[in-house]
Order: C-alpha cells, then sequence, then structure tokens
C-alpha cells in the first residue's frame, strides 16, 4: 500500500523532508442520518519523529457533531506487520478498528469489523505517480464499499453496528494539496450499497506562485459497472463551484457526463486544524451524513441517483472565515 506500510520503523527515523499519513473510515447506519468518521494520523515535520493521532466524529441530524482528539507520541506510533497503523493501543488492520481517543472531558471507542465488497481504487490514473515526487499527495481507498460491524461507545452512548455502509481510505505524502474536496457515498436509493458508490478526490495544487485548477480523480460503480472520471487530461472539462456546505461539480470520463451537487447544513459539519508538514495549516471540514444527489448523461441515457443522509463531502482550505467551529485540538 506504500506509506507507512513500506517503512515499519518509520517513527525512528529522521527524514529530512515531511511527512503525513492518514488511514481513515467514514460509516452511516443503513437508514437513519447517523454516521461516523475515524481517523489515524501521522504527522512528521522535517528532521523530527513522527507523532500520530486519533480522531473521532459521531454525526447525527439535528445535532452538532461529537468530536474527540488525542495525540500520542513517536514511539507510540508504529506500523508492525499485518497492520496497516498502530497508534497507543489503537490498531488499524485489515478487517477490523479496534480503538480509542479521549481528550477535553470527552471520549470515544470503537472495536469495529470491516468487509470489503470491491478491490482497491487507487485514484491517481498511472501507477508511477505512487512513486514519484508529484504528487506530493498520494492517495487511495483500500475499501471503497465496506460493511461495518461491531460496537461504538460515544460518550457514555453505546451503539450496536449492523450492516453500517462505508469506506476505507488511505493518504499520505509530503504536502497537502493547496485546496482540495472529498466527496464519498455508498447507500444510493434503490441500489445495492456494495456494487454502488461513489469516491471522487478533487485537488488544486500549487505549483510555485501559482494555483492550479481543479483535477479531478474519480470513480462512480453502478450496479458493477464503472466509470472513471475526471483526471489531468480533463482538467479543462472540470468543473467545481463549491462553499464550506455545499459543492456542485460536473466530471467528464470517456462515454459519461456526471453532474452532482453535495450538501448540508452548518451545524452539521465539524471542523478541524489540519497541520502541514512544513508548519502551515489548512482548515478542513467534513460532513458525512450529507445529502448527495448525482445525474449521469451517458450512452444509455440520463439516470439519477441520491442519498438522502450518507453522503461525504469534506472541503480543506487555508481560509478561517468559513463559519464552522473548529474543535479545540491542535494539530502537529
Amino acid at each position: 500500500m506504500g506509506g507507512l506500510l513500506s517503512n515499519p520503523r518509520f517513527p525512528e527515523i529522521r527524514l529530512a523532508r515531511g511527512h503525513y499519513e492518514s488511514f481513515f473510515a467514514k460509516l452511516v447506519h443503513p437508514a437513519d442520518p447517523l454516521g461516523a468518521w475515524i481517523r489515524y494520523t501521522v504527522h512528521k515535520p522535517p528532521g523530527a519523529l513522527a507523532s500520530g493521532s486519533l480522531w473521532f466524529t459521531l454525526f447525527e441530524r439535528g445535532e452538532p457533531p461529537y468530536a474527540v482528539k488525542q495525540t500520542f507520541a513517536a514511539a507510540e506510533t508504529l506500523a508492525p506487520p499485518g497492520e496497516y497503523i498502530r497508534i497507543g493501543e489503537s490498531c488499524f488492520a485489515p478487517g477490523s478498528m479496534i480503538g480509542a481517543a479521549a481528550g477535553l472531558d470527552r471520549s470515544a471507542r470503537w472495536e469495529l469489523v470491516v468487509e470489503s465488497h470491491e478491490a482497491p481504487y487507487r485514484h491517481l490514473p498511472k501507477p508511477w505517480m505512487y512513486e514519484a515526487v508529484l504528487p506530493r499527495t498520494k492517495l487511495l481507498s483500500p475499501y471503497p464499499a465496506a460493511t461495518f460491524g461491531g460496537t461504538l461507545e460515544v460518550g457514555g452512548r453505546r451503539l450496536e453496528l449492523d450492516g453500517w455502509q462505508g469506506t476505507v481510505g488511505h493518504n499520505w505524502g509530503a504536502q497537502h494539496a493547496e485546496r482540495w474536496i472529498w466527496l464519498h457515498a455508498a447507500s444510493f436509493a434503490g441500489h445495492d450499497p456494495r456494487t454502488t458508490w461513489f469516491d471522487a478526490a478533487l485537488g488544486r495544487v500549487k505549483v510555485g506562485p501559482l494555483t492550479l485548477p481543479w483535477i479531478a480523480n474519480a470513480r462512480l460503480d453502478i450496479d458493477g459497472q464503472t466509470h472513471v472520471l475526471g483526471g489531468p487530461a480533463r482538467i479543462r472539462q472540470t468543473q467545481v463551484e463549491e462553499t464550506p456546505t455545499s459543492c456542485s461539480f460536473e466530471l467528464r470520463g470517456s462515454e459519461l457526463v456526471l453532474r452532482g451537487n453535495a450538501s448540508s447544513g452548518a451545524e452539521e459539519f465539524v471542523g478541524w486544524v489540519y497541520a502541514d508538514p512544513d508548519g502551515s495549516e489548512h482548515n478542513a471540514v467534513n460532513c458525512s451524513i450529507a445529502t448527495l444527489t448525482l445525474e449521469l448523461d451517458g450512452p444509455q441515457g440520463r439516470m439519477s441517483l441520491r442519498t438522502a443522509a450518507s453522503g461525504t463531502y469534506e472541503l480543506g482550505m487555508r481560509e478561517r472565515d468559513h463559519g464552522i467551529a473548529l474543535q479545540p485540538f491542535p494539530d502537529g
């Protein structure tokens, strides 16, 4: 998979350049507007040791997100053989997530079993891009359509999970994109979430003083039929209009035009500070119970897909006047 898995002694090595890495899961109730987002991360400034953090957010319609984060020293941040990542006593391994985070009188604990229905999805279109210096952010979805079972304990509340749907993602690199959007949904009305899902990563990359237009790398599977969308060759055809709480977009594939929208109320977004390896910061806002609609135009005509409360919309940005309250947890 690259990243930490290729360097299990990562915390003990002082690399000259900075590095970050993230393994994360988004999971939503099969019927109710209720979801969770869990993230295991490594942050390493240039010439320093890595630290690890555990992030957790519970989303519920009509309630503010419940969020907690806990950071651990380099000695507690590892990638043992057979595991994606281990931070303290919390482990993310193929097929399972076990962990806990506590801070500022908040706590979350999870013990999850993850079943994958699809092969990993590599967002970058060429294999060499995962080894090259550019792009500086690498990303893939080990489980682009997954089912979760197990338990969540959130602030004293216990949730039993059965058939929750979502995804497992992985990204890493020397620098975050200047601006990014992540979109995901796997519970479209009238379709099996194991075979119909949408996963899109869009970024604006800074090259010297210039910030490039949006580059999208996306995939839409409909009942097992795959459509690859965007890519560097279609940068001129990619259209995006984003705000902190909504996003409209148009992406193109070889035979498909996809128009979509993702949105939710500001009160349902969680806001975080994301540290960059070079010492700068982004703000990231995320809602994992968003409404997401897609309109497809292709050889077989027009088709619509919609999920009312299981889509993910995440926006990463430099500005801080976005109106979403930031969680009181530092990063870096």
